[in-house]
């Protein structure tokens, strides 16, 4: 294990790139080497993540250097395939890509790199030998972590999800349903049954042997600027303890997702990397409910995750965050 992990990072001024910023700076066995943006060059970090004046003089670069041990790609989808195809990066760097570029089996070998999906309550036996790592997507990470455990004995076929997340989910630049006006006092349902991050989902499902698996899913914009919340709804033979049981023991190695046996709630996970899960049953349906904050568990917390499972440390570190709570 290295003393201590240089980092680079690539598109550094959006929101998944500020968070990793913050975890980066507070985590005890890593350095930031560089922060690469474009249209940042030269200016402080603090100019655009105005929350860190104080706390670094480092300045945004439109150059990255080969002396470093992880890159993280926080770029837009699309452009992380195309910044490697541009780039010659040695192979000893790890990749922590935050695109959706490398999340598909198709897409995973690029080259002479292959691209581990990195979810870790899925993959971590795979992770912890992988040299690149595709982190997964925030809405593929809040349903996934609700439906693992179910697809693992067999028990998924039809499950019918809806979900909503903030306004941060839509990235910084702002469009016409991200900015304070429209989301203000607004609700809207987007990308029915064809949103990005199915693909990535029923892959996963499918690697558990639910090849019978099917999620229809209906994500929801929300009034809010971050978190996720998802409930899944499918027919299940088993009563509430009997699942909780299933889900406790699936999940007893993996310390960011936690059966609740009350109620959750959003704040409970925002800002932290945790996932919480809930189940209730009326009838013959089960009811997964999950939340995660989408910057933290669904991008840039998932990502040190990833790169401390790769470099042998204790998935946790850097990463014990406290929740907003009120």
């Amino acid at each position: 294990m290295k003393k201590t992990i240089r980092t680079g990072i690539i598109g550094g001024a959006g929101y998944t790139g500020g968070e990793l910023i913050r975890l980066l700076m507070g985590h005890p066995c890593a350095e930031i080497s560089f922060v690469h943006s474009k249209s940042n060059a030269g200016n402080k970090l603090y100019h655009v993540h105005e929350d860190l004046i104080g706390a670094t003089e480092l300045c945004f670069t439109d150059k990255w250097n080969q002396d470093i041990d992880v890159l993280f790609l926080c770029l837009g989808h699309g452009e992380s395939m195309k910044f490697l195809q541009e780039n010659n990066i040695p192979k000893q760097i790890n990749i922590i890509d935050l695109t959706n570029d490398f999340r598909l089996k198709e897409y995973a070998i690029q080259g002479t790199r292959t691209f581990v999906y990195g979810l870790p309550e899925l993959n971590v036996e795979q992770i912890q030998s992988a040299e690149n790592i595709a982190n997964p997507g925030c809405f593929a990470t809040a349903i996934q972590l609700g439906l693992l455990p179910l697809a693992e004995k067999g028990l998924l076929q039809e499950v019918y999800t809806t979900g909503i997340t903030g306004s941060t989910g839509a990235g910084q630049s702002l469009s016409a349903t991200s900015h304070f006006s429209w989301r203000a006092n607004n609700i809207q349902a987007y990308k029915t049954l064809i949103h990005q991050h199915l693909g990535e989902i029923h892959q996963s499902l499918h690697q558990l042997n639910a090849s019978k698996a099917s999620v229809n899913f209906v994500p929801w914009r929300g009034d809010f600027t971050r978190g996720i919340f998802v409930s899944s709804t499918l027919a299940c033979k088993l009563n509430v303890k009997e699942a909780n049981s299933i889900y406790e023991s699936y999940y007893q190695q993996h310390p960011f997702t936690i059966v609740s046996d009350k109620q959750i709630s959003l704040k409970q996970v925002v800002n932290t990397n945790k996932a919480l899960i809930f189940l209730e049953k009326q009838g013959d349906k089960l009811v997964v409910h999950s939340a995660i904050d989408n910057l933290l568990k669904g991008a840039s917390g998932q990502a040190v995750q990833n790169m401390n499972i790769v470099f042998g440390l204790d998935q946790t570190t850097g990463l014990h965050l406290k929740s907003i709570a009120f």
